[in-house]
């Protein structure tokens, strides 16, 4: 399972349906988990991203059509970024030239 972490802003549309946000967050996250994967953590932010969404998925191909299934339903833009955990950092890191 890798880590990912999806920086989300509402669209139009989003903001224009935000009282059903709750819903949809609950739809996209039962629809990770028939694609095997799962949320860890949700944020309401401020600043730059309106969301921030940590999740496990099994590979980043299933990331990758997670969030474009998102996109698909019109209600939020995402930037997704894989995450690497501290062991695979160190391991990483250990194993450059140099």
């Amino acid at each position: 399972m890798s880590t990912y972490i999806a920086l989300m802003n509402y669209t139009d549309k989003g903001m224009a349906n935000i009282q059903e946000s709750p819903g949809r967050l609950d739809k996209a996250r039962a629809l990770l988990r028939e694609m095997d994967g799962d949320f860890r953590q949700v944020f309401l932010t401020m600043g730059g991203y309106d969301l921030i969404v940590i999740y496990d998925a099994p590979d980043d191909a299933t990331s990758a059509r997670f969030a474009l299934r998102l996109g698909m339903l019109g209600y939020v833009r995402t930037t997704t970024l894989k995450a690497f955990p501290e062991a695979a950092y160190r391991e990483i890191i250990a194993h450059l030239d140099g």
